[in-house]
């Protein structure tokens, strides 16, 4: 059975903050400027992001459910649709509210729906996809008649200046090679916040454009690296990650950044463009994928540090798509993690620049340890 994205929404929270207002909204860290913020920002190509902080306050304005709820509800402007219409919800995050029920039963809450399935998902950048493929198997199966997917991020909860603690080497020189921005504070200039949602149908809508989804491929390489981005635990020497369950065996000094989000920028260089070469080929090789098969890409990268990597990289084997035919609003939005696709395919979806018969390749990678999702769409 088919299965058709027939509605979008995106929901960034508050006024967008601009990059010369970031650490007045998220404060300074122990009431220092940060000495990397305008290395970082200068290599990441944000413009201005949206947080859920109360500008005055810093408290925070909306729970990560709230932000997925909005995104749920803007499903519902004008007719034709009723969010007690929703049969099955899926939600993906990085960082929920709480560590049980599962995420979609707090935005489920937030919703007020009557009984449907609700099922949440786990992960960081992929999140949002593993929600959206569960969604679209249901209705592919014939489970349900529709389903919403929904990605949500509330990554400013961790990053104001009380949770937020500077790496153990403040005076690391980040101006030799930007990756090395990464070292200090860099996710701090990077992540922001916000939630998208789509609403899957086994049918396209009756009149005005749908997308049909032709194909999804998630792989992850998991099993092959070690960690690389992740939050709750401190990773040894030996590359192995201490979680929080076990806080008794992490040492004194590394417990009051057990709960930061950090990043290993050494494995993310090495292996973030050479993981998403193979997860291509791979869909290249199983769907008989080309590149002048492709009408729009619309990639989410964390900076656009990556942009001219991943060309690069996809180039290399084959598949090169000129930038003309790229799509992204990460300068606008900023890096919203498992919200972003939604909130780019929302950007496009709602433009004047789509025609039938036009196909979507849509490339969402993931460096906790490192896993890529590629999906094709077709304008019907």
């Amino acid at each position: 059975m088919r299965v058709f994205i027939n509605r979008l929404s995106a929901f960034l929270p508050n006024s967008a903050v601009a990059n010369d207002e970031i650490e007045a909204v998220l404060g300074q860290v122990d009431h220092v400027p940060s000495r990397a913020k305008r290395i970082v920002l200068k290599n990441n190509g944000i413009l201005k992001r949206y947080y859920a902080v109360d500008r005055q306050t810093q408290a925070l304005t909306h729970t990560n459910a709230q932000l997925a709820a909005e995104a749920v509800r803007g499903l519902a402007s004008g007719e034709g649709f009723n969010l007690s219409d929703i049969q099955c919800l899926c939600c993906g995050t990085t960082s929920p509210d709480l560590l049980f029920p599962g995420h979609a039963l707090m935005v489920l809450g937030e919703l007020g729906l009557p009984p449907v399935e609700a099922v949440t998902t786990a992960g960081i950048c992929i999140s949002g996809m593993t929600a959206f493929k569960y969604a679209a198997m249901n209705v592919a199966t014939g489970m349900s008649t529709n389903a919403v997917s929904v990605g949500s991020e509330l990554s400013a909860s961790f990053m104001r200046s009380n949770f937020f603690r500077p790496p153990d080497n403040p005076e690391l020189d980040v101006t030799r090679r930007p990756s090395l921005a990464f070292d200090t504070d860099f996710l701090r200039w990077m992540l922001s916040d916000g939630a998208g949602a789509a609403l899957l149908c086994d049918t396209p809508n009756p009149s005005g454009r749908s997308l049909r989804v032709d194909w999804i491929d998630n792989r992850s390489y998991a099993g092959e690296l070690e960690t690389c981005m992740y939050g709750g635990g401190i990773k040894g020497e030996d590359g192995k990650v201490t979680g929080w369950r076990v806080v008794e065996a992490i040492e004194t000094q590394d417990e009051k950044c057990l709960m930061a989000v950090k990043q290993d920028i050494r494995l993310l260089e090495v292996n973030i463009v050479a993981t998403m070469q193979r997860a291509l080929q791979a869909s290249m090789d199983k769907h008989g994928l080309q590149p002048q098969d492709v009408d729009w890409f619309l990639p989410h990268y964390s900076s656009a540090y990556f942009r001219d990597k991943f060309y690069k990289g996809m180039a290399a084997i084959g598949f090169e798509v000129p930038y003309t035919r790229w799509f992204t609003n990460l300068a606008e939005t900023g890096n919203t993690g498992s919200a972003a696709i939604y909130i780019i395919l929302d950007a496009l979806f709602s433009s004047d620049q789509l025609q039938p018969g036009q196909r979507l390749l849509c490339f969402i990678p993931e460096s906790g340890r490192f896993s890529h999702c590629f999906m094709q769409l077709t304008v019907v």
